[in-house]
């Protein structure tokens, strides 16, 4: 039986999320931890978005395909359902920077990364020293210009919709860069936890190596005067790289959200997907040496 797992991660001390020989990941800890409870070999993970080194989540989602023998004893002599019980014995065997919180039998035709239709994520920037808070320093970009939100709002814009973002992709062999961009917009909010920070809302089918990034580092250049407000578009349009689009460092970067049709319509979007997309590396958004 095929079980959604739903995550969240500080990414700070993790070499990403993919399982790497001697380094520390995200799929390695919860791939192990799984296995000391199942008392077995650990079982492979399939993620919605590999992010890399640096980079959290607070709406990641992944799945595991157990034994229905195997999830039916969870719960061992208490009365707790199955996915109650694995999120508890999780919580006792996970490092403090993964949490599971919540795992259930994921419906039929489900499949964490094919099934998905869009992954959010938002990116942090603190450019006023009295923002520049210890406490959240290890996912705030702190920059020392003062920057024209505005600006960078507008010059984004003209990046919606499906296009060939060859000039924000690391280039891969055989790997397309034409990605469909459905939301991207910044704002310096008035209140809440995120008041006075410049922040970016990122929406898309999938992100090409470094995309997100590479987009951040070009409005930072329009929101710091550096670049005029049409240049991001011109350098869409050019399909070629540009220093002054510079990838920004990647813990400003957070997996917010994935999202999924209906229950009806998820073998059909996986299948879909899998049909167009048949290269692991070109579909997940990518930061540092692997995701963002």
């Amino acid at each position: 039986m095929r079980v959604r797992l739903d995550l969240a991660y500080q990414g700070t001390a993790f070499a990403g999320w993919a399982r790497q020989p001697g380094l520390r990941t995200v799929q390695g800890a919860v791939e192990d931890g799984l296995a000391t409870l199942l008392r077995g070999p650990a079982p492979r993970l399939t993620v919605a978005g590999r992010t890399d080194a640096g980079v959290h989540a607070r709406g990641q989602v992944a799945h595991v395909d157990l034994e229905r023998a195997q999830w039916e004893a969870l719960p061992g002599r208490s009365d707790r359902a199955p996915g109650d019980a694995l999120v508890a014995r999780l919580g006792g065997v996970l490092p403090g920077d993964v949490v599971v919180r919540r795992a259930a039998p994921a419906p039929d035709g489900f499949d964490a990364r094919f099934s998905a239709l869009h992954r959010a994520y938002t990116y942090r920037i603190a450019d006023d020293p009295v923002l520049r808070d210890p406490l959240r320093r290890e996912w705030v970009l702190w920059t020392r210009r003062p920057l024209d939100v505005a600006a960078m709002d507008a010059a984004v814009r003209p990046l919606l919709g499906v296009r060939d973002f060859a000039a924000f992709c690391k280039p891969r062999p055989g790997a397309t860069t034409i990605r469909e961009l459905q939301h991207l917009s910044w704002s310096r909010p008035a209140d809440g936890p995120d008041a006075g920070l410049v922040v970016a809302h990122v929406r898309a089918d999938a992100f090409c190596h470094n995309m997100v990034r590479a987009l951040v580092g070009a409005s930072l250049a329009v929101g710091e005067g550096r670049r005029d407000v049409d240049w991001p578009a011109d350098l869409l349009a050019s399909r070629r790289r540009d220093a002054g689009a510079g990838v920004v460092p990647a813990h400003g970067l957070v997996l917010e959200e994935v999202t999924y049709p209906p229950d009806a319509e998820l073998a059909a979007r996986a299948d879909r997907v899998r049909a167009v997309r048949n290269e692991e590396d070109v579909w997940d958004d990518r930061t540092g040496p692997g995701a963002g």
